[in-house]
């Protein structure tokens, strides 16, 4: 696996014409492709072929029944079994349509066969980008997206709807969209237009910090990451009510709500495959903490902040960590106990994270990987507090002045 800048993105989408116009394809984009969906179909996908190399092509319903992909759904989406009858045509579109937006980007390439859909790998370096994370996804989307709108002459009536939100603009877009999916393809209702509006919009909404759509409306406020997933709590909302004396997984327990653990596993999983390929593209796989002192490989990926305690902040890259065994097993976890977090050395690679972070938005070689508000997010729910959001700036010293207020004996 190798990395893949967003110039490799842009340069494989500006090969192609995604006109609808011209292809009269109103499935580009479609209900079910939203960030997480679009990322575990393209890890399935690379499941399948590396468990089948001499498959070259595919349906969807193979990739529906592998076993890699029949333990994530049933596991991860809490959806029911793939033996229920009565899901088929909720896995259909599971499937179906992120494997049909996937081939008409290019990533897959799709022949028919008869009235089946066969589909074969267009560029593994791009779908295995997809699978790593469903951040990397929504990256993609967005790209994506734009240039469809851009082939179709639509680009500048989104971006005056983003710039420019309100009603009268919203309807504007909302019927530009709608229009030009009746006059140019097979879809004909409003209804049907309007839900894959929403895939299309919220995204973009999203990357401009802006207003979206909302229950057929234009969005009470801008679009969050949370709006934007097929299948997650919105954790904003429930926690919203939360008693300050309580930590979050108290109050989930107090108010009868399971984190889905099985899904933050999987996506803890693939986020430290991102974190080490980073590492190892951009920092040489050395450790992120006494870089100057420690040349072994960082192959350990360590959450600051426990998964196990904080399964909200585990997919974060903010609250990951490249470390040398050594690092990960004697100091991070003392005596080897991963069940346990040695909090000067917790410490310690919170301060070397803040400076990672820094550097890395400044870095003219790096790929721009982190988000300074995130990193403040997993300060506030590691540390039960809510002071770190609530900073008008990312200011690194002041952040360390409220980190030595938690840590006192590293100060003493």
């Amino acid at each position: 696996m190798k990395w893949v800048e967003k110039s490799n993105i842009e340069a494989f989408l500006n090969h192609k014409n995604y006109d609808v116009r011209v292809s009269g394809n109103g499935r580009g984009v479609d209900q079910k492709c939203t960030p997480d969906v679009v990322s575990i179909v393209a890890d399935c996908i690379i499941a399948y072929a590396d468990l089948l190399p001499h498959a070259t092509r595919f349906t969807s319903m193979d990739i529906w029944h592998s076993e890699y992909t029949e333990q994530n759904i049933l596991d991860i989406f809490k959806k029911p079994g793939t033996e229920n009858h009565a899901a088929r045509n909720e896995y259909d579109k599971f499937f179906q349509q992120p494997m049909e937006l996937l081939a008409y980007s290019g990533v897959l390439v799709k022949t028919k066969i008869g009235s089946r859909n066969f589909y074969s790998i267009g560029s593994r370096d791009i779908l295995e980008f997809l699978a790593l994370s469903e951040r990397n996804a929504l990256k993609f989307l967005q790209m994506y997206i734009e240039k469809v709108l851009s082939d179709t002459g639509l680009i500048d009536t989104f971006n005056w709807f983003f710039n420019h939100p309100n009603q009268n603009n919203y309807i504007s877009v909302k019927d530009a969209f709608t229009h030009m999916t009746k006059t140019y393809t097979r879809i004909n209702g409003d209804t049907e237009s309007w839900r894959i509006f929403i895939k299309v919009i919220n995204p973009l909404a999203f990357k401009n910090n802006s207003y979206g759509t909302e229950k057929g409306r234009i969005s009470k406020d801008p679009i969050t990451y949370d709006m934007l997933m097929y299948n997650r709590d919105n954790f904003r909302d429930i926690y919203s009510n939360k008693p300050k004396g309580l930590t979050r997984n108290e109050y989930l327990m107090q108010i009868g709500v399971s984190p889905n653990i099985a899904y933050s596993a999987y996506s803890s999983s693939k986020a430290k495959k991102y974190l080490r390929l980073f590492n190892d593209t951009f920092r040489k796989g050395l450790t992120e903490v006494d870089v100057d002192l420690i040349t072994e490989p960082a192959i350990q990926m360590h959450h600051i902040f426990p998964e196990a305690q904080f399964p909200d902040i585990c997919t974060f890259y903010e609250n990951l960590i490249a470390l040398t065994p050594n690092q990960h097993f004697i100091n991070a976890h003392p005596n080897g106990n991963t069940s346990r977090i040695d909090r000067k050395y917790q410490y310690k690679c919170l301060l070397c994270k803040l400076k990672n972070i820094c550097d890395n938005s400044m870095s003219h070689t790096e790929e721009h990987i982190y988000n300074k508000r995130s990193f403040l997010k997993i300060l506030d729910i590691g540390l039960n507090t809510d002071e770190f959001e609530q900073m008008s700036s990312f200011s690194y010293d002041l952040i360390v002045e409220k980190l030595n207020a938690y840590y006192p004996e590293m100060v003493a």
